[in-house]
């Protein structure tokens, strides 16, 4: 009977084990499709300024910069912005389902320690689903330990990131239309200067501000639940 029972037991953890792993591999390749969408996405938006540009100088060298020109950049920007700015939401969009599927994984191997913890000195990656577990896993500053990133240290990731990429190049494209719109209304070149500088910094600071309100909602409902 003793060993019948063990043989249970050893078949029940067996196919425990073949769950969990058949779970971790559908979680890889749906975080595969994430990053493959984000890519798609970055590339496709970079491609078409590529051929706005493009197009621009064709028309510029055709009219003389006249106003066929100013015409053909008024339609044209908007379109890229929008494809630009649509870009930069859904990435950040992508990062949060990353973010899920990644706790779902930590998940898993903290069952798999549950069923051996003696694996847990192999272990590279994360195993909790809080800020340093998660960190821990995308192998970023603070996750090898409990402190978590300095704010330095966060802002200089972040400038390096696909989102910030993308949203520095639309932020480029948000100041060349309006100094394009101002000169379109006869103003000096100084003012239209001025304006596409303050068109950029103020398309930075409202992107920005909704990238930091996920971050800043994400470590919030993390705090929470570690204090729940």
């Amino acid at each position: 009977m003793p060993s019948s029972s063990s043989s249970d037991g050893a078949a029940a953890r067996a196919i425990r084990v073949q769950l969990l792993t058949t779970e971790h591999w559908s979680l890889l390749a749906t975080r595969n499709l994430s990053w493959n969408e984000s890519f798609a996405r970055a590339g496709m938006f970079l491609t078409l300024l590529t051929g706005a540009v493009v197009a621009l100088a064709l028309v510029a060298q055709a009219t003389s910069f006249g106003s066929g020109f100013m015409t053909f950049a008024l339609l044209l920007l908007p379109v890229v912005f929008f494809v630009g700015s649509s870009t930069f939401v859904r990435l950040n969009e992508i990062n949060e389902e990353d973010l899920t599927w990644v706790k779902g994984m930590n998940r898993l191997r903290r069952a798999y320690l549950e069923i051996d913890p003696g694996i847990e000195p192999y272990l590279i990656t994360g195993w909790t689903e809080d800020v340093v577990g998660v960190l821990r896993t995308f192998g970023a500053p603070g996750g090898s330990g409990i402190q978590r990133p300095s704010i330095r240290a966060n802002v200089m990731h972040a400038f390096v990131t696909t989102p910030v990429m993308i949203l520095i190049v639309n932020c480029v494209v948000a100041a060349v239309l309006v100094g394009l719109v101002v000169a379109q209304f006869g103003m000096s070149t100084e003012l239209a200067a001025v304006a596409a500088v303050g068109a950029f910094v103020v398309t930075f600071a409202a992107f920005s501000a909704y990238g930091a309100r996920k971050a800043a909602f994400w470590i919030g409902s993390e705090d929470r639940s570690e204090q729940g």
